[in-house]
């Protein structure tokens, strides 16, 4: 199969999307796919992608209110252009701005098979960057872009359900999985934590993601201040960047921040942590959650999206009811009172992340593109 991926972000912007979507790639060209990308020059490009797979950049405009993401500008030209002289099996549009619109509109003109992907739910967004009252405009904008592809891989079932309640159609499953060579205990570095100021056996609640209003970081330093009257040494180490740190850091000056982390240093700050208290109800999935299990930490979550698939209550980690802040607070108390069921916990989170294989996620996700545009 000959796969073009149009999508807004990708490394090296570090996101949970640009991330995924990079896993995809390179497990398409692992199982024999020819695979070409189409995305925005970003401001970490030096030079042309050194990257063993072509790459197309277009021009890129800055996202209103959501400091350092931008769209991809119009390209229907040059993808009208590319695409008669060197046509791909399926285009895979993986984000709905400017970009992915000229792609599906070029794609539908030229007759090729277009299956898109549903990663971030924007239109919720709206309650925290000032734009609320268009979130049925962009919802509806939404469904009326899927709407006209095969299908539109989203990574759960609580997302399939929510999407298909406001009218999306064909809405299809391409799960996540986690790379427990990457993320795992080996990465653990008491350098680090001394770096932390943990003593020994001191307790680090950790926070990896970006640090945006969406996230709902208040919530989680909520949280670890709870446990922190009955830990008094824990730490909270916040690791990401965003426009919400400069205010939190002036806010919360006992919180330590990392700052954006990649490759084996995010495994490292993962695995040289304890807890993983994570309060964002904005999910599509959170690829985050698994490579905290994964890394073998304790975590509590809200019940959707991966803690929903992944998380068994009290057995592999701590879930409560989405949205139900003061059942995520008393959980608090419930983790710290497990403590002797710690040990057991984190080796049933390593054990659910190593059944999480990306391959075989990949696979699944490619047999039924081929089905779909008629390739098998």
């Amino acid at each position: 199969m000959k796969l073009v991926l149009v999508t807004e972000t990708y490394p090296p912007e570090v996101n949970g999307v640009a991330m995924t979507l990079e896993r995809l790639v390179r497990n398409l060209i692992k199982l024999g796919h020819d695979v070409e990308l189409v995305r925005p020059k970003q401001k970490a490009d030096s030079g042309s992608p050194s990257e063993p797979y072509p790459v197309h950049l277009v021009g890129a405009i800055p996202i209103p209110g959501y400091a350092g993401m931008q769209f991809g500008w119009f390209a229907g030209s040059m993808l009208k252009k590319l695409w008669t002289a060197n046509r791909p099996d399926v285009v895979h549009i993986a984000t709905e701005g400017p970009l992915g619109l000229s792609a599906l509109n070029i794609a539908r003109k030229l007759g090729i098979p277009v299956v898109t992907s549903f990663h971030t739910n924007f239109h919720s967004y709206g309650d925290h960057y000032n734009y609320k009252f268009l979130a049925n405009t962009l919802l509806g904008y939404f469904r009326w872009f899927h709407n006209r592809t095969l299908a539109t891989f989203v990574p759960s079932r609580d997302v399939v359900r929510d999407l298909e309640k406001f009218g999306f159609k064909n809405v299809k499953i391409f799960s996540r999985g986690v790379d427990t060579e990457l993320f795992g205990k080996h990465r653990r570095q008491d350098a680090l934590r001394q770096s932390w100021g943990a003593q020994n056996g001191d307790p680090i609640v950790v926070y990896v993601g970006r640090v945006a209003a969406e996230k709902n970081i208040p919530l989680t330093i909520a949280a670890y201040e709870r446990l922190k009257k009955r830990l008094p040494a824990a730490k909270l180490v916040v690791v990401g960047d965003g426009p919400e740190r400069v205010g939190l850091e002036k806010k919360h000056p006992e919180i330590i921040f990392a700052g954006m982390q990649r490759g084996e240093d995010l495994a490292a700050h993962y695995a040289s942590a304890d807890f993983f208290l994570f309060a964002s109800t904005t999910e599509t999935f959170g690829n985050v959650l698994t490579e905290a299990m994964a890394s073998e930490l304790v975590v509590l979550g809200y019940d959707y999206a991966a803690a929903n698939h992944h998380v068994i209550d009290g057995e592999n980690g701590f879930k409560v009811p989405f949205k139900d802040e003061a059942a995520f607070l008393s959980s608090v108390d419930r983790l710290l009172d497990d403590q002797a069921n710690w040990p057991a916990i984190r080796q049933a989170a390593r054990a659910k992340a190593e059944s999480l294989s990306w391959a075989s996620i990949i696979g699944d996700y490619a047999s039924q593109v081929e089905q779909l545009a008629g390739l098998k």
